[in-house]
């Protein structure tokens, strides 16, 4: 955007004409490589090194990473000027009050201290009143709608078998750790954290004005109660077989299926009394939440309830439960030293709630219209590298291939921004943040529930416009790249070709073949899940599907903890992919250039175009992190840790071995390779 007001510099007398933006990112990417390490035994290093050893992890951070979170941090003071300016404007439109008043209120420190944890008294005392699963599981529904997720989980989601209408989805939840792996492992470090978390627990209920002694009673029940749930809930690998996680139900036969829980109360409680159908995706889970609460002493479900009612609203209280909750989840659990300014976390609770208006307002100044253009173009040459590579792949038949090459051309693609901007004239807020996040979390709430039943709305997208990220959607069958990930260092209309290819063309070579990954491949052209290859053909994909997942799972963040590579298979085959059809379309463009007459710009730095696409890609990756926050990641992140999304793809990949000389044998160059697509 344009700068800031203020007097014009005066001409300096022989002033060199300002690099532009595309020689800056040449510069700086030079700037980051190591180019004493040798690119064939650790890439990793040769493209990252320099970088890494300039780098400090920030205090407020886990992790550090040199696309991702440096647009990210540039987009929040970005974001924060929109939303003070829209502050400061309220009479520009409805949508800048709402966003000026929610930041307001969140600002305000001062009347949050005042108020004390006056808040949740309405709900301190609904918890206290609970006599029978009846009252249970009303004020379960009417947790839900202040934002808190007790018991089990509640959304809405596309029909397995019919993905052109919305379905009520109810699944596996109510931990407070981030997977069930953290209760049940023998693995020392957790059950150090697991500790820590008990003691945690205790200490926010101390801060409820709980006396020591009961408070540490209560905690040791909540992470019992929370270990029987954990016992009934699938592994994070189990969650990735989408085939599973589907049976849909109506009222009277989730009733049948858990008959001790008055279903007909959380619906009344959530505000939404007639929703059905429902796809129950864990059906065990239900059937053994059923018996937990069957077992569970009154005591304990009320403290398990008051656990979560604090630790969701943390945020929302005085600055002491905000403190107790980083201290555990911010230090303990995932390595970060400080907890962010004020301002970084009302920004993101200002986007939680609003997200598309403050994602509005980012477009209408941050968005050029130009990169639109320019990202369709790659997008359509992806696919047409995906397309060409098919016919030479042969573990596929001719049936399966031309099934394939039919998904492929129905996969939807977004760009930027939605077409249709979301209504939130139905949400009303005032000057507490406490209820405008209240208010907040019911709209969202009614939002969904309104769908269920309903067509698919194709215009929606499932990211704000200002997200650093990209998805891949099954069931809808389309990929999405949001503004906010459209900028440098992964794209800009002034980067060499070969930049931009290596670095957001990975990122769309990616999403397109998770449409194919393990996982991806079992949705059809129009997001069914069903079995539409051959027997044989899903044999072959399998096997060298789990070529993929013995060489990730070889890898070890530090001795004795790897990675998984059963948890981390769709992501290391679509990094695998993604990277190979980028080149393959960067090669289309340069086609295309010759054939225009047009002559080829030299190279940066000594480097070879081909050699510049890769160091592109794999500077995406750069990135230094806590040890907490590895070990965290890969005990529950689908994604391979960052150094092995570069040394998996570009050693599994012939092109990066001829651009930079690589001897076979060597450990960027393998004698054998793994290839899916």
């Amino acid at each position: 955007g344009a700068a800031a007001g203020g007097a014009l510099p005066a001409p300096a007398a022989a002033a060199r004409p300002a690099a532009s933006t595309g020689q800056r990112a040449v510069a700086d990417l030079l700037a980051a490589m190591d180019r004493s390490a040798d690119p064939c035994s650790d890439f990793y290093q040769y493209a990252c090194g320099a970088w890494r050893e300039a780098t400090p992890l920030p205090a407020d951070k886990p992790a550090w990473v040199r696309s991702f979170s440096t647009i990210h941090e540039r987009n929040r003071e970005i974001l924060r000027g929109l939303i003070e300016q829209a502050a400061a404007n309220p009479a520009a439109s409805a949508d800048h009050a709402r966003v000026g008043r929610y930041y307001g209120a969140c600002m305000d420190t001062a009347a949050r201290e005042k108020k004390g944890i006056e808040p949740l008294a309405p709900y301190l005392a609904a918890i206290a009143a609970v006599e029978n699963r009846a009252d249970l599981m009303r004020l379960t529904g009417e947790l839900y709608r202040l934002g808190v997720e007790p018991l089990f989980g509640f959304g809405v989601l596309p029909d397995f078998q019919d993905p052109d209408t919305e379905i009520a989805l109810a699944v596996q939840g109510g931990l407070g750790m981030p997977d069930r792996d953290y209760y049940l492992s023998d693995d020392a470090k957790k059950k150090e954290l697991m500790a820590a978390y008990q003691e945690h627990v205790a200490a926010m209920l101390r801060l409820l004005g709980e006396e020591a002694g009961p408070a540490a009673e209560q905690a040791a029940a909540v992470v019992a109660f929370e270990t029987e749930l954990a016992h009934a809930s699938r592994t994070a690998v189990a969650m990735r077989e989408i085939d599973r996680l589907y049976n849909k139900i109506d009222r009277a036969g989730l009733q049948k299926l858990t008959p001790e829980l008055p279903w007909d109360a959380f619906f009344a409680g959530l505000g939404h009394p007639g929703v059905q159908p429902i796809n129950v995706a864990t059906p065990e889970f239900f059937t053994a939440l059923d018996a937990a609460l069957a077992a569970a002493t009154p005591e304990t479900l009320a403290a398990y309830l008051r656990w979560h009612l604090v630790a969701a609203t943390a945020e929302r209280l005085p600055e002491r439960f905000g403190e107790e909750s980083f201290a555990f989840y911010g230090k303990k659990l995932q390595g970060a030293q400080e907890r962010e300014p004020r301002w970084k976390r009302c920004v993101a609770a200002t986007e939680g709630a609003l997200g598309e208006v403050v994602g509005r307002l980012y477009v209408e100044q941050h968005f050029a219209g130009d990169s639109k253009q320019i990202a369709q173009q790659m997008i359509d040459d992806i696919e047409a590298a995906f397309a060409t590579s098919l016919p030479q792949l042969g573990w596929m038949d001719d049936a399966t291939r031309a099934k394939a090459l039919e998904k492929m051309r129905a996969v939807g693609n977004k760009i930027g921004y939605p077409e249709r901007w979301q209504d939130y004239s139905s949400l009303t807020l005032g000057g507490d943040h406490f209820v405008n996040a209240a208010a907040a979390a019911a709209f969202e709430v009614d939002e969904a529930a309104a769908k269920i039943g309903k067509p698919v709305d194709p215009t929606e997208w499932g990211m704000t416009p200002q997200t650093v990220n990209a998805y891949y959607s099954g069931l809808r069958n389309e990929i999405a790249f949001p503004a906010g990930i459209l900028q440098p260092p992964f794209f800009h209309r002034d980067f060499p070709a070969a930049m931009n290819y290596g670095a957001i063309g990975a990122v769309m070579g990616h999403e397109l073949t998770h449409g194919f990954d393990d996982k991806g491949r079992k949705y059809d052209p129009s997001g069914q899940v069903r079995a539409w290859w051959a027997p044989q053909v899903v044999e072959r994909f399998e096997e060298r599907a789990q070529c993929v997942r013995d060489l990730y799972s070889g890898y070890e963040v530090e001795p004795g903890v790897s990675v998984q590579g059963a948890l981390t298979s769709g992501e290391n085959i679509a990094d695998i992919g993604g990277l190979k059809q980028a080149h393959s379309a960067y090669r289309l463009w340069k086609e295309r250039q010759a054939a225009a007459g047009a002559a080829p710009a030299p190279a940066p730095g000594g480097l070879t175009d081909e050699q510049l696409f890769f160091v592109a890609f794999g500077q995406v990756w750069c990135s230094v992190a806590s040890p907490e926050y590895e070990r965290l990641r890969v005990s529950v992140d689908p994604h391979s840790p960052h150094r092995f999304r570069v040394r998996g793809p570009v050693s599994n990949n012939p092109a990066f071995a001829a651009a930079f000389g690589c001897e076979a044998g060597t450990p960027m160059a393998p004698a054998d390779r793994c290839e899916v697509w």
